[in-house]
């Protein structure tokens, strides 16, 4: 492992699938979180910070603050970890809304640093002119094609989300702009501080629909329902959402399928289907 220079005992702590991650004192005292491995992709820690930093700029969330970045390690403010109280779960619920409402640029985006990683996979964020393009062209067809390569997804399956793709003009709902999206919000991405006030970490950020963070935060262990109606109280979902939910978890699940397989191949599949029409 990498540490910063003169950093103190180096105790492990969580920190994702493909990173180690240690609670570390730097020289001059601070805590801090730091997270290496060998062989780290040139720019990817430079991307997670600027992505913690896309996300903080609205002023709603809270994302550790960038100490150090190395092509070797990315040092954070170290965060001491709690869990959500009622009044967190309700300042994540607003804060999602108004960091979706901050926007982005275009659907996608514009610096080929933010390419949104998933463990070891790795999609582009190549703007394209709408959503559902975007959502066909950049998540589901190049999953679908992996899948494939590999063996994972049966035939019928591919097939299935290519028909998906091919409806996601009809399937996706009213047109809306860019939020600005985490692009990887499962509850483990989601940390409490030692107040119970919620902070965002592991960004995979991207201008997209802002109904995709919502979807992939209820399949994985939505902190609760006070989340969702604190959001809904300040910037309610259109009309419909609740068919979407499925649609939008399709994407996490083809990710977990590729990445874990077993039962994560069997729900992307019956969901394909389902909206495969």
């Amino acid at each position: 492992m990498t540490l910063p220079a003169g950093a103190g005992p180096a105790r492990r702590v969580g920190g994702g699938d493909i990173n180690e991650a240690f609670h570390v004192v730097l020289a001059d005292g601070r805590d801090a979180f730091v997270k290496t491995r060998p062989e780290v992709p040139p720019g990817e820690y430079r991307a997670e910070a600027a992505g913690l930093a896309w996300l903080a700029e609205p002023g709603a969330l809270r994302t550790p603050r960038v100490l150090e970045i190395h092509e070797r390690y990315l040092v954070l403010e170290w965060v001491q970890p709690g869990r959500l109280d009622a009044a967190g779960m309700e300042e994540l619920g607003r804060g999602l809304a108004l960091t979706h409402a901050a926007g982005a640029p275009r659907f996608g985006h514009a610096d080929e640093r933010l390419s949104s990683r998933f463990g070891s996979l790795r999609l582009s964020n190549e703007p394209t002119p709408d959503w559902p393009s975007f959502y066909a062209e950049r998540r589901l067809a190049p999953l679908a094609r992996i899948g494939a390569q590999r063996g994972v997804l049966s035939p019928s399956a591919v097939q299935a989300v290519e028909r998906v793709c091919a409806r996601l003009g009809e399937l996706a709902g009213p047109a809306e702009a860019p939020a600005r999206l985490h692009g990887d919000l499962w509850s483990g991405n989601v940390m409490a501080d030692a107040q119970g006030r919620p902070w965002l970490i592991d960004p995979a950020v991207y201008g997209g629909h802002r109904e995709v963070d919502l979807a992939m935060l209820r399949l994985f262990g939505a902190p609760s329902e006070r989340v969702f109606a604190a959001y809904q109280e300040h910037t309610p979902l259109a009309d419909g959402w609740r068919e979407r939910v499925e649609l939008y978890q399709l994407l996490p699940l083809l990710v977990h399928a590729l990445l874990f397989g077993g039962s994560y191949v069997a729900a992307a599949e019956r969901i394909a289907v389902r909206y495969a029409g």
